[in-house]
């Protein structure tokens, strides 16, 4: 067997399935509350997915807007052709207003030199610039208290060209756990700045806190715009978030759409007592066979995994041995027929009855599935499929 042409040289790939990305955001807005708009968040190269392919099927999926942590994220959104919204959720420097203001995005703003810098931008292009609000409602990261905020429209508004879009904010501890107490008091916090500010003349016209827990489980955080992140990728946020799903009496059927392989660069002979690898973490009962894989932690396959994980081949699991090096790893195929070099080899994904997915990496690896499929390297080809 051989890697597919689209590969160039490199060693591994990810397919991505399309059909799935698109399902995932139909499903959910197919449920979004009366008036809501969806936002798909494809920031840190679509969650390990690949900007280009994400963007492109979540909008054949009927996303409205797209999400970006930086401009050099919306740069490559736009440059591809995209021409929805781009909410830029991430800090923009001020030196960097300028092309905020070329680009045309919606960008979060939490500090006045933010809006100094950006009324300036606008006025030298005479050119509008929509702002929205980051509000501090009990995460403690990015934010403002409601007298900053305040403080910040009154700012906004001395700029003929800066305009008030709206307020968002992001929940801390909705994801994981079913115990919703502390989430509510922050949605209580979040409707109580939203009335302030129109009491003070500022009327907001777009609100947005509902992240992908939120979006699947309370209707009424979608406001006017709800950003579906890892769930748009076919993935739980956390298996405490699936279990108050389950209790919704709905059709949540997630799709899962990436797979990483590589190939069997060699297959060993190993007699029994043989330590594999460095530290010689594993020794072998028996002789057995050893498939070498090209792919390690610079890839992204974690070293946590190292004598954890499986991989599949031919179908069937195969214990990684030994310690998972910087550009290979092992993986034990004594019982799987026929293994030889070029065969298939699935990191994350499905083949034939079999499948391991991201959640079970993340087990165990210690992290959660987020960090997994994130942290494939940005420099492996992504495959639509």
């Amino acid at each position: 067997m051989s890697l597919p042409i689209e590969t160039g040289l490199h060693r591994s790939y990810c397919l991505i399935e399309r059909n799935a990305l698109a399902h995932n955001i139909r499903l959910v807005k197919a449920n979004l509350a009366p008036g809501a708009k969806l936002a798909a968040v494809v920031k840190s190269n679509a969650y390990g997915h690949g900007c280009r392919i994400a963007w492109r099927a979540f909008a054949e999926g009927g996303a409205d807007w797209m999400c970006v942590d930086s401009l050099h994220e919306a740069v490559e959104l736009i440059d591809d052709g995209c021409t929805c919204p781009i909410f830029n959720m991430g800090y923009i420097p001020p030196q960097h207003a300028r092309e905020a203001v070329a680009l045309g995005v919606h960008a979060i703003v939490y500090n006045q030199e933010q809006v100094m810098a950006f009324g300036a931008a606008s006025s030298a292009a005479t050119k509008p610039f929509r702002l929205i609000i980051k509000l501090e409602t009990g995460t403690q990261r990015q934010g403002l208290g409601i007298k900053e905020a305040i403080d910040l429209v009154k700012t906004i508004a001395r700029f003929p060209y800066l305009v008030f879009e709206g307020i968002c904010s992001h929940f801390a501890n909705i994801e994981d756990t079913t115990d919703h107490s502390y989430a509510r008091e922050q949605l209580r916090a979040f409707n109580q700045f939203a009335e302030t500010l129109t009491q003070n003349g500022y009327p907001v016209k777009l609100r947005s806190i509902a992240n992908s827990a939120a979006t699947i489980l309370w209707p009424e955080t979608h406001f006017e715009l709800a950003r579906m992140g890892i769930t748009a990728y076919g993935m739980w946020p956390s298996g405490e978030c699936r279990v108050s799903a389950q209790r919704i009496p709905k059709d949540l059927v997630l799709r899962p759409a990436l797979t990483w392989k590589t190939i069997v660069a060699q297959v060993k002979d190993v007699p029994a007592g043989a330590f594999i690898g460095y530290g010689c973490s594993y020794q072998t009962t028996h002789p057995s066979r050893i498939a070498i894989l090209p792919v390690g932690y610079f890839d992204g396959y974690h070293r946590a995994l190292s004598n954890l994980a499986h991989v599949l081949v031919h179908g069937r699991r195969a214990p990684v041995r030994g310690r998972i090096c910087m550009n290979m790893c092992m993986a034990d195929v004594t019982d799987i027929e026929n293994v030889c070099p070029g065969d298939d080899v699935v990191l994350l994904g499905a083949q034939q009855n079999e499948k391991i997915t991201a959640e079970q990496l993340a087990s165990w690896s210690h992290t959660i599935n987020y960090e997994i499929t994130t942290q494939i390297q940005a420099n492996i080809p992504r495959i639509p499929n």
